[in-house]
């Protein structure tokens, strides 16, 4: 459970068969859990072993058969109740991932109302997932179904701790499943509460389960024979291991990677919103999010009227923004590792003779002698202009709050850019015209496209995924909506031809029906009962 001790230090456990739990190993280690906006530990989560992954992994399994034998009526219900729940608790969920992640309030209760958002999906699965029935022939009827897959894992990121576990747990719940999720270590108090939640809600011991480690854990679930999927949020880098590792066993597995999401800005594109839009999409959430906007297109003259007073907008709005986890301030990264990362590029874009038309390094100097948050992981919104398109900062995920400027000449250069990135998750087009919209969107590559709207999420039923063939997407189908339906059932098809009744009536009738058919009506692709 979250055990606070003498010292006011949480303690992380896990959570199996419905009880809060240590690791079975007594020769276990923990982390702490670090609150970035100031650097102190605020608690610590245990490291649990391959033995604490087959204790959930048995619990989900024993689970199984009970859990999935209700109706998805009855597993919805319990859903509903657990909606509600996170309704009344959303802003001391809220607090808690101000705490553990560093978002301002505002970002942290509206990835509380994002996640609930798909809770809410999943409560509306009895009327999404029936099956279809069909009489395909004049004896012959075909129909199907959704048959859930058994145990399934979820392995989730730092960036969302509430929202991203949402993806996947209430569609795989409702379906059928049972689940183990691991969550981040980096931010493991969140789902501690929702464990909490469920309990409350009703769900059975064994149903949900949590798990709480690192790589030893993943390998654990991604191995584990009654393990039958796997879904991963994370680094494409380890998207594409757990993507391998998991079809090498043939399982079931989507893994979601980075991204290098382009913004192209067309010279009749409305400056006050787009400038706007451009800001927040980019430096909302510390920039710590895979929709984020990582470089923007600037279509015309470099010394255009509407490009330059479209880039001084941008500028000025960005550098209006204080750091701070309150309403409308903007919080830490999650870690001095990342902080170092965000810096890195932003050197070597100064090396590549790149010009700082913003620089977030002032926040560092700024934040030192701040009482409060002196020793958290501050970096403040960025922005570089480049002059060359081979810069790293043009062509590597940076995954902080920083946006690459560049400006092309023509709608097909823009193009050119965005479509030779490697990765494939998200693009969007600043415009006043439908037709050049649609241009865009027919030419762009990348999977989620947004018209001046830089954080082009998909919401229900929609699903949500990358491209596949890119560093974005690994795997089977979508995570949310419709997709996550697909991918946590089994579609059984049943073909049914049942015997010819030989009461005299019905004889009769068949007889005076055959009579009448003509060659024209015979279904010769029948091959029911015959050679």
């Amino acid at each position: 459970m979250c055990k606070t001790t003498s010292e006011e230090v949480t303690v992380v456990h896990n959570y199996i068969n419905g009880k809060f739990t240590p690791p079975a190993s007594s020769a276990s280690q923990s982390l702490p859990v670090i609150n970035p906006s100031t650097s102190n530990a605020i608690g610590h989560v245990v490291l649990s072993s391959h033995q604490d992954v087959d204790d959930a992994v048995a619990a989900a399994h024993a689970a199984f058969p009970s859990w999935s034998r209700l109706t998805v009526k009855a597993r919805a219900a319990v859903m509903l109740k657990f909606h509600s729940l996170v309704r009344t608790h959303a802003k001391e969920l809220a607090e808690m991932i101000v705490k553990e992640n560093g978002k301002n309030l505002t970002e942290a209760l509206a990835d509380v109302a994002k996640g609930n958002e798909t809770v809410e999906y999943a409560c509306s699965l009895p009327q999404l997932m029936q099956g279809k029935i069909d009489r395909v022939s004049t004896e012959v009827t075909c129909r199907d179904r959704r048959d859930p897959l058994g145990v399934v894992a979820s392995i989730v990121p730092f960036n969302f701790p509430f929202m991203v576990p949402m993806w996947t747990l209430p569609i795989a719940l409702v379906t059928g499943n049972t689940i183990v999720l691991k969550p981040s270590e980096k931010v493991p108090m969140t789902m501690m509460k929702v464990m909490s939640l469920m309990e409350e809600a009703g769900f059975p011991p064994g149903v949900v389960n949590l798990v709480q480690g690192t790589k030893e854990v993943v390998e654990g679930l991604i191995d584990h024979p009654l393990v039958r999927a796997v879904t991963f949020v994370g680094s494409s880098p380890i998207a594409k291991l757990v993507s391998e590792r998991c079809h090498s066993r043939n399982k079931r597995c989507t893994a979601l990677g980075g991204a290098k999401n382009h913004l192209i800005a067309l010279p009749d594109c409305e400056v006050e919103s787009t400038a706007s839009d451009v800001v927040v999409s980019y430096a909302g959430c510390a920039g710590q999010r895979c929709m984020a906007a990582s470089v923007l297109l600037v279509v015309g003259d470099k010394e255009g009227e509407a490009q330059k007073k479209l880039l001084e907008t941008v500028v000025e709005k960005a550098a209006a923004i204080e750091p701070g986890t309150g309403p409308g301030k903007m919080g830490p990264v999650i870690d001095s590792n990342s902080l170092n990362k965000i810096l890195s590029y932003i050197e070597a874009s100064e090396k590549e003779g790149a010009d700082i038309l913003l620089d977030g390094r002032s926040w560092i100097s700024k934040m030192k002698d701040d009482e409060k948050f002196g020793k958290g992981y501050w970096i403040g919104p960025t922005i570089i202009c480049h002059n060359n398109k081979t810069d790293k900062a043009m062509n590597e995920e940076v995954f902080g709050p920083v946006l690459s400027v560049y400006h092309v000449s023509t709608w097909h250069e823009a193009i050119e850019i965005e479509n030779a990135n490697p990765f494939g998750n998200a693009a969007a087009i600043y415009t006043s015209n439908g037709g050049y919209a649609e241009w865009f969107l027919t030419r762009v590559r990348a999977s989620m496209l947004g018209v001046n709207i830089g954080i082009p999420v998909p919401r229900e039923p929609f699903s949500f995924g990358g491209l596949y063939g890119t560093r974005s997407k690994f795997g089977d189908m979508d995570i949310t909506g419709d997709g996550a339906i697909e991918f946590f059932t089994n579609r059984i098809k049943i073909t049914s031809k049942w015997p010819t009744p030989t009461v005299p009536e019905y004889v009769m009738g068949l007889e005076k029906e055959q009579q009448e058919k003509s060659d024209a009506t015979t279904d010769h692709a029948n091959f029911a009962g015959r050679m």
